[in-house]
């Protein structure tokens, strides 16, 4: 009993651990286009 909610507990970590990277991921490119957009409506450039 013990060993599967030993498991259970790190397969969420694991999968809690992945998602939070993807969101970080994502964020980036979302504030690089954001960046780039602004760069070219300032300067006419990415």
């Amino acid at each position: 009993m013990n060993s599967k909610l030993i498991t259970a507990l790190l397969v969420g970590s694991c999968l809690a651990l992945a998602a939070c990277n993807t969101v970080r991921g994502a964020a980036k490119d979302v504030e690089s286009a954001a960046n780039c957009t602004e760069n070219a409506i300032k300067s006419g450039r990415c």
